[in-house]
């Protein structure tokens, strides 16, 4: 017994110690275990303690609202972020057009900080790093992350708010012409969000809800969900999993679960309102199919990276909990279910523990991506708990290239780098829009 035992603990310590080496031990105390800390000490003296005193470092005053102070500390740091960003693009691959590490991506942070300073130099800056992007186009990928979508969409969207409808339409017009590959019968495209027709159908849906309804007719949007629906029930009668899983996606012939490549991205695109999927189809299709995404959960909270996958290490946007997480609450709120959410309280848990990545402060798979899953907590919830552990990641980014972490390969871009981590700063401080960049609508 006392072998199997020491072969037992060896697993044990072994998985914890290969979580610590993918994140970092959470430094941050939770917000009951900081207010039930301070009441004691408080009940102890008869005075208010030195912790509450130092709650001028804390993220949210008194009535749960994000502090000045916090405010302006992640202003002065984005500013910061952003000269260092601007330098180091400099040296950036000129040919890379994409939203994941290239111009469209740092447009698409501009247009996020026009959003909420309304200052027209950003809105100048979007336009000169799309027009950058526009100008080399490639044809091979149609995706808003990886394809020629995400240029066409931000170029139609940066136009439109600079009242430039004639170069807004040529970009919607060459945008709706992407979508034969998208379904045509003997395509190969993948139905996935980076690479495949969720991504394209993302495109669809963003300028929809940035330009205005009629930017894209409805027709368009029900053939391509058509496809990806089809697609999904094809592969699940091959693999006879039509009962338990109607809907079922592969990727390179991985049956992947998360958001970047996975059943938890595809799910959520479709589970859009504004992707107009038919009540009957949500309820027979989709329903069972997100519910047998939800069995597959481990028992720490977390998800498999695939169905085939049985190793808990993952917990990034692109894999694990973080992705799974807004399918989750995308189910809660189109079903009604109580489940869904508990889940995805679930998976909130598991990025507090372990989300704080060596991998990096981005957006696929660093601190910044992660963080974004509280603040959709908090939209869905309104319990400021979530709201104080999304500025606690967002304090973890203030510290930005101290912890050690791996230098991605595109260190200043929006997916893998910097212009990511700036992105969730801004939304931070204006938690009440947010919104996951090319992912979130």
């Amino acid at each position: 017994m006392g072998e199997n035992m020491s072969k037992r603990l060896k697993l044990v310590t072994g998985s914890e110690s290969e979580m610590e080496e993918r994140s970092f031990i959470n430094p941050f105390p939770d917000r009951e275990h900081r207010e039930h800390r301070e009441h004691r000490e408080q009940g102890l003296s008869g005075t208010p303690s030195a912790a509450e005193h130092s709650g001028a470092n804390e993220p949210l005053d008194a009535g749960g609202k994000i502090s000045d102070a916090f405010q302006k500390k992640v202003q002065s740091k984005i500013k910061d972020l952003l000269q260092q960003m601007e330098e180091g693009l400099k040296t950036a691959d000129p040919h890379d057009f994409s939203t994941y590490t290239g111009w469209t991506g740092i447009a698409l942070l501009y247009l996020q900080l026009y959003r909420v300073t309304q200052e027209a130099s950003h809105l100048q800056r979007a336009l000169d790093y799309v027009k950058r992007a526009l100008r080399n186009l490639n044809g091979r990928r149609v995706t808003f992350l990886c394809g020629d979508g995400g240029p066409l969409a931000v170029g139609a969207v940066v136009h439109h708010h600079l009242k430039n409808q004639t170069e807004s339409q040529e970009c919607l017009t060459k945008l709706l012409q992407l979508q034969r590959s998208v379904l045509s019968p003997d395509s190969d495209i993948p139905d996935e969000l980076l690479y495949g027709r969720a991504g394209y159908l993302y495109a669809l849906l963003y300028v929809s809800k940035e330009i205005g309804p009629d930017a894209v007719d409805e027709t368009t949007i029900a053939k391509v969900v058509t496809a990806i629906l089809e697609s999904g029930k094809n592969l699940s009668k091959e693999e006879k999993k039509a009962e338990r899983c109607p809907l079922l996606y592969e990727w390179h012939k991985k049956q992947y679960v998360g958001a970047a490549h996975g059943l938890a991205g595809i799910y959520y695109m479709l589970l859009q309102p504004s992707a107009k999927v038919s009540q009957d189809t949500l309820n027979e299709l989709l329903r069972p199919s997100v519910d047998y995404v939800r069995h597959k959960k481990f028992r720490s909270g977390n998800y498999p990276s695939s169905l085939s996958n049985e190793t808990d290490r993952l917990v990034h946007w692109c894999h694990g909990a973080p992705g799974v997480l807004h399918m989750l609450i995308m189910a809660h709120k189109v079903f009604r279910d109580e489940k869904y959410l508990r889940d995805a309280a679930e998976c909130g848990e598991v990025i507090w523990q372990r989300g704080l990545l060596r991998k990096g402060y981005g957006l696929c798979h660093g601190t910044a991506g992660n963080g974004y899953a509280f603040l959709s907590l908090y939209h869905a919830t309104q319990d400021k708990k979530y709201l104080y552990r999304a500025c606690k990641f967002a304090e973890w980014c203030l510290d930005y290239g101290t912890h050690g972490c791996r230098i991605p390969d595109r260190p200043y871009s929006l997916f893998e780098g910097m212009a990511g981590a700036i992105h969730y700063l801004s939304d931070v401080i204006q938690p009440e829009g947010s919104c996951f960049p090319a992912f979130e609508l």
